[in-house]
Parts: C-alpha cells; structure tokens; sequence
C-alpha cells in the first residue's frame, strides 16, 4: 500500500496550508489568531528545549492521592483533636501521668493514621505512574510516547482510536478523524474534525486518526481550568465519610452545652480541691469525643488501598472502594471483559462464488488501510497480511456506532472498489439469506463480519444501502480463563451482572452461555428496545444479554438501571464504553483499555484481569460493613458519657470517673478490638443509611450503660461512708460499665468465631488482672471494696446487658435497616 487516506495525497505542504487558510479564536478576545504551522515532523531537539526553558510546558500535576503535607494535616488539624489537646495540656499541669494517658493515645492514633496514608499514597502513586497515560509525539521526525507532564507548546501529537486528547490544539493531519466532546459540551455526538479544527483537552477519538499541534498546554488547556478546583477524590459521593460528618456535627453540639454544665456543677461539689474538680471535669469530656472513629475509617481505607494495589488494582478516587461494595448490578462489555483482547480467524466463506485469493487480497489491503486496526481488524491482518500495490484512494475508520469500517482501492488493473467491512445483520437488509447461515454462526458463540462491496462512494452516507455481499470473515473470540468464577462469585453475592455489547446478540447470548451466567438465554437486540427511560429498566430488570447496543444506548441503560433504584458498576475497555463508564456508579476500566476509559474510570484493573473485581468488591464489603459495626461501638461510648455527664450535672454529684479510667475502659472495649474488627473479613454487602444504621443501636445501647452505671454509683455512694468512699464508689461504676460495654462489643462481634472470642476474652482478661495486681491497682486507682458492692455492680451490668440484648432485637424487628 502506497496511500492511506485523501489527505496523503495532498502532502504536508497542503496540509499546512489548509491550517493557514484557518484561524484559532481566542475565546477571551474574539479577535482571529493565526494558526501555528503544522510541522510534520514535529520539533527538532532544540527547539524542544527552548520551551522547557521557557516554562511552555504541560506542568498539571496528575493528582493520584493527597499530598504528604495534606495527609499530616488531615490527620493532625482535626476539631476533636484540637479540644483534646487542649484538656490534654490542662491535664499534664493538674493531675498524675495516669490522667493524662489519653493524649498519648491520640498521638499514637493519629501517627498510625499518617503512616497508613503514606503507605497508600506511595502504593495509589507507584500504580498511577503504571496506568499513565503515555500520549505518541513527534520529535525530530519520529514518533514515540512520552509522559503527558514532558509535552511542551507546539508539539505535534498523534491521535487513533480511544485516546485522550490530553492538550488544546489545531487539526494538521484527519483521517476520518471523530472526536467525542460530549465530557465536555454534553453534546453525545462525535465531531468530524479536519485540519484547521480545533481539539480540546478532554475529549477523545471515537474513530479515525490524525496529528494535531498543542497550542495550550498547562494550566492553560480547557480540560485542565474545568478540573483546577475539583479534587480527584471528591468525585464519588461517599455515604460513609458524610455519615460520619453528620454524627460528628451533632456530637459537637451535644457536647458544649453538656461541657459547660459539667464544668459548672463539679466547681461548685468539689470546691475545696480545683485540681481534682478539672480532672473529673475532664474525665467527663474526653470520653464524649468518638475520636478513633474517624482514625479507624482512615486507616480501613487506607489499607484496602494497599491490599488492592497490591493486585495491581488502581483506584483512583478513594470512595470508590465504598461505591462498589454497594454494587448489585454490574454491567459487562464482553470484548475485553468476558474475552480476551485478541482474536484469531477460524474461516473465510467465499459467496457468490468469489474467487477465494481475491477475497484474501481485498482484506489485506482493507488491514493495511487502517493505521490503528481494532482487535477484528488486527486478526484478518495477522491472517491475510498485504502484499498487493492496490492503493487507497479513501479509508472510513470503524465506529462502534457505524458498526462497520471501509475503504476504496485503486485496484491496479484500472478498476476502482469500495469495499465495507462489519456487522452482517446491519449491512444485510432483514430478510437477507445470508443471515440464516450467519446466525448458525452466531450461536456457537463465532463473531462473523460480513466484506461487501458498494456501489457508491465512500463518504456517501448510503454507502452501506444495496451492498453485495463477497464473504464472510469468522473469528473466534478467547474467553477469560476466570471470567466463569468471577460471574458465579456475582451470583453468589446477589449482583446481577447484565452483558451489554455492541456484537451480534446470539454470539454475545452464546458466550454468555458458555461461562454460565444466569439467564444468558434471555437475549435482547438492543436495536429494538424502547427509548423511554420506564420501559427500557423494565426489559433491563427481565434480561441479562443485550446486543447491537450503541454507546448511547449504553449510557441509556446505566441510566435506566438508577432509575429503578440500583448501583450499577459498568466495566469496559473501548472506547464506546466512556459515556457509559462516567455515568455508572463506579466506573471500572482495564488497563489495556483505551486512554479515555481509563481516564473516566474510577478504579483501573492495571493487570487486564476481570478476576481482581471480587477481590475489589469484597474489599469495600470489608471496609464498609466493618466501618459500619465499630461506630456503634464508638458512637455507644459517645451516647453513655453525654448522658452520665447529663445526670451528674442534674444530680449535683461528684463526677465519678477520672481520664484514666475511662481511658482504660475505652482502650479494652473499643479502641484493641475496634482495629481487629475493622480488619476482619466481611461479605455483607453495602446498606445504605449509615446514620440510622449506626445510631439506632447506639443510642439504645448507650442509654443503658449510662442508666445502669450511675444506678451503680447511686447505691455505692449510700453503701460507703469515710475515708477512700469515692475510690470506692468510682471502682463499682466502673465495673458496671465495663461489664456492660463488654456486652455491646460481645454482640457487635457476632457470628463468632475462634478469634473474636478469643479477643473478646482478652479483653475481659486484661481488665480482671488491673483489679487483682496491686501496682495496676494503685495506677490506674481502682480498687474492689468488700463483696456486697461489686456483686451488686455485677447484678446491675447483668440486668443491663439483658435489656442491651432484648433491646438491639427489638430495634431489628421495629427499625429494619
């Protein structure tokens, strides 16, 4: 093949000047720029250096994760651990060590936050640089692909089917060239684009190829002023983060007025000792701050990035590890997802009686016409490499909304074709006899392509109207060796996969079939699916394989879905899959997929493997699930310490806990066996209502051990009498508190297993040798006095623990969640 395309007949030196014949607007003064030439070559070494020097340079940073001064400063400059430092440095200068131990507590919490967020940045960035796009510049008159952070202004930069538009630019070189805009203008329709055009930053090739010169680069580029003031990991909507928010809302707002109240009542019982009056006011604050809840959800995130980056998974906004364990619809392109990338031709049927070398000609020059060849197009070059001087006088690129490519040859012996290549039953009219044969094809799960010869010219828009068909091209698709255990892993977890493809609906159906997904014999040509939102989620709830779909009809169904209520996952590779994946939920992208999906997605399968999503699906059902069981522990502590503070102020009583005590409490039935919790394996899938989730156990919870704790403090303070009473008294609350809140985290370990009773069990034991060694005894100032008292704090915490379990059944059955 000599010529690939009308414009290669006209030479750069036409091209160029078609650019000057063209104008760039400034879209600030609407006075007409020159356009830069058009370089063919691109820039020479120097010239590339002169720019650098310059600062003419793509300098955006690509944000993968938080900064590390943004990551010490989210852990550090927190409200909660701004009021604890203060009554931490209150503490140091007015109470032993032992009151004072919660501040080391915060350091060591908020240090272990740090150090996991900087291990999850070094992993988001290490695999972001993998997945990076890298854009094919020309320099010094060849072409390779460098870093979107090295492009400088004028550089000439190549385009082909699915990439990124990463700058602003002018058009030199179209071959058919379509460009998307829609993630920019919302306009769904692609943009035929000719030398003279302009490109932006943003959009993307759905068809054809070409080179354009970068006119703005940096902060400069459309793409880049649209993205300056949003954060990467702000994009998905995280209800665990904003649930969180909320609960910390309403507990500042608790705990002022309760604060001022306890601060004022324990001034006026104890004003003969300043000094223990601000520790027991303390003691009562400190506990009110769920402090580690926020550390703890951090941390969980945190880790699941690590575990995930570890399986060369990319997740590119933080939430979306939440988002998809909320998931129970994921949909599916099958080339690329279900199959391999690559295919291989098993047959060529010659019709009509067409001379089978001739066929195997016109398809090596067809491959040779196409510079970026799809994955069918590769396999008949592979196949049928070309030898043939033919020359291409025009080429039409494939579209996946086209769904067929084509190009006219100069034939050499003075004959002039047009010959098209694509989808048999979007060629073949309806009744065609050629279909029958095909759909027998079709249904051993074959993709089949149909090479017909046209009448007419190739930019006609009726080129494909009145074909004559020469042959059918069949190719045979690899399946993913993993892709049946990975549908079966959806099914077991209640997520519905849907298979949405733009191949034949009876090969897609037949695929399906093979790897066993349920209902693939229910088969929809998406061509006849109703356009109304309503009726098209109906026949999307009722299927499970749906053919022929276009990319808008893509889009259309993501939307169709949500409608009805579900989260829908969509994965894809191609990029007829881009409107689709922005509009999903979670937006799942491979890693050999086109620039654009990869850049919409919010998690990148870096490794092309459809098998690492149940191990990203379960990773946020961890996080989440688990998240979800530690609050209530949390948010249980937070409810008991406002309530006892509540009843202090209004029963005019010394404050019965000091920091020390609580901070052992806390420590025990939270703090260890949160962290273990939080770590544990969890297939539950995602339930909305976080906030109702969490506080309709909390507050029932809380509102016992407060109640059974000071009954506890009540009867001692009437049992002891003398020298050490509130020792005394403070020792026998205590037990009632810690045997009650033992008990929630007794039922918030559920199911058991070894371990978790294990943990449980430590965490009573460790509590059982602070009151039987006496230096622990001294420590932390606990000390059992005679036997009546405690075994009535052992009968109170036992009645409330009865009344915590009958009361979290109760929630269950009256506030299902």
């Amino acid at each position: 093949m000599t010529q690939r395309a009308k414009i290669d007949h006209d030479g750069p030196e036409r091209a160029g000047a078609a650019i000057d014949a063209g104008a760039e607007l400034d879209p600030v003064h609407p006075v007409a720029l020159p356009a830069p030439v058009f370089k063919p070559g691109g820039l020479s070494t120097a010239e590339v250096a002169e720019r650098v020097a310059r600062g003419d340079v793509n300098d955006v940073p690509v944000r993968s994760s938080r900064s590390t001064a943004d990551i010490v400063r989210g852990n550090v400059f927190t409200r909660f651990n701004a009021i604890i430092g203060v009554l931490w440095v209150v503490m140091l200068f007015v109470a032993p060590i032992q009151d004072s131990l919660f501040g080391f507590v915060i350091i060591a919490n908020t240090g272990i936050g740090i150090i996991q967020e900087l291990r999850a940045k070094k992993t988001l960035d290490g695999l972001a640089v993998i997945g990076e796009a890298k854009p094919s510049v020309r320099r010094d008159g060849r072409t390779a692909g460098i870093s979107t952070s090295e492009i400088v202004l004028d550089d000439v930069i190549e385009l082909g089917p699915g990439d990124k538009v990463v700058v602003d630019g002018v058009v030199g070189e179209a071959d058919g060239l379509e460009i998307d805009e829609s993630l920019l203008t919302g306009e769904a329709d692609p943009v035929l684009k000719k030398p003279g055009d302009q490109v932006m930053s943003g959009s993307f090739v759905v068809a054809g190829g070409g080179a354009f010169t970068a006119t703005k680069v940096g902060r400069e580029a459309y793409a880049a002023q649209l993205a300056e003031e949003a954060s990467r990991f702000t994009l998905v909507h995280s209800e665990l983060r904003s649930g969180i928010s909320t609960i910390l809302k309403y507990v500042t707002w608790m705990m002022i007025p309760t604060s001022i109240g306890l601060i004022i009542s324990q001034l006026i019982v104890k004003d003969n000792n300043l000094k223990e009056s601000i520790a027991r006011t303390v003691g009562g604050i400190v506990p009110m701050i769920p402090e580690g809840l926020v550390l703890l959800t951090s941390v969980a995130f945190a880790i699941g990035v690590i575990r995930l980056g570890r399986k060369q998974c990319l997740v590119q906004e933080l939430p979306a590890i939440e988002g998809l364990a909320r998931v129970d619809v994921v949909c599916l392109d099958k080339t690329g997802t279900l199959t391999e990338g690559g295919m291989d031709v098993t047959e060529l049927r010659p019709l009509g009686g067409t001379d089978p070398v001739y066929v195997k000609k016109v398809l090596g020059a067809l491959g040779e016409s196409d510079p970026r060849p799809n994955a069918s197009l590769q396999a008949i070059i592979d196949a049928y490499p070309d030898s043939e001087e033919w020359r291409c006088t025009e080429s039409l690129p494939f579209s996946s909304a086209r769904k067929y490519s084509g190009a006219s040859f100069s034939e050499g012996n003075g004959e002039n074709n047009t010959w098209l290549l694509g989808a048999p039953d979007v060629l073949l009219p309806s009744g065609d006899p050629a279909l029958e044969e095909i759909n027998h094809l079709n249904e051993q799960g074959l993709r089949v392509l149909l090479l017909a010869r046209s009448a007419l010219e190739l930019d006609d828009p009726h080129v494909a109207t009145g074909v004559r068909p020469t042959a059918l091209v069949v190719l045979e698709q690899r399946l993913r060796p993993d892709a049946a255990d990975t549908l079966r892993y959806f099914d077991d977890q209640n997520v519905h996969a849907k298979v949405i493809s733009g191949d034949n609906a009876v090969s897609v159906s037949a695929v399906a079939g093979k790897l066993g997904l349920p209902g693939a014999e229910n088969t929809v040509d998406a061509r006849g699916l109703p356009t109304e939102q309503a009726a098209m989620a109906e026949e999307l709830d009722r299927n499970a394989v749906f053919g022929r779909v276009t990319p808008q009809q893509k889009r259309d169904m993501v939307g169709a879905l949500q409608s009805r209520g579900h989260t829908v996952a969509m994965t894809g590779d191609g990029v007829n899959d881009v409107l689709a994946l922005k509009d999903a939920d979670i937006g799942v992208s491979m890693g050999s997929g086109s620039e654009a999906t990869r850049a919409v997605a919010q998690i990148v399968l870096l490794n092309n493997s459809f098998a690492t999503l149940p191990s990203v699906v379960a990773e946020g059902r961890r996080v989440i699930g688990n998240i979800t069981r530690v609050a209530t522990l949390f948010l249980t502590k937070t409810v008991y310490s406002v309530l006892l503070a509540i009843l202090v102020v209004c029963s005019q009583v010394e404050y019965p806990f000091l920091p020390r005590h609580l901070t052992l409490l806390s420590t025990l039935t939270i703090g260890v066996p949160a962290f273990f919790l939080a770590l544990a394996p969890n297939k539950e899938r995602a339930k909305p209502h976080f906030v109702k989730r969490v506080m309709r156990y909390a507050i029932p919870g809380g509102t016992v051990a407060a109640v059974a704790t000071f009954a506890t403090y009540l009867v001692a303070r009437s049992h002891y009498t003398g020298e050490g009473a509130l020792e005394a008294e403070t020792s026998a609350a205590t037990l009632t508190l810690f045997l009650t809140s033992m008990w929630v985290l007794a039922i918030i370990a559920r199911p058991y297993t070894w371990w978790r009773v294990g943990l449980v069990g430590a965490m009573g034991l460790g509590f059982l040798v602070v009151l039987v060694v006496p230096w622990l005894q001294t420590f932390f100032q606990l000390k059992l006095v005679g036997t009546t008292m405690p075994w009535a704090a052992v009968g109170i915490a036992a009645a409330a623990a009865a009344l915590i379990e009958f009361g979290f059944r109760w929630v269950d059955r009256k506030f299902p969640a």
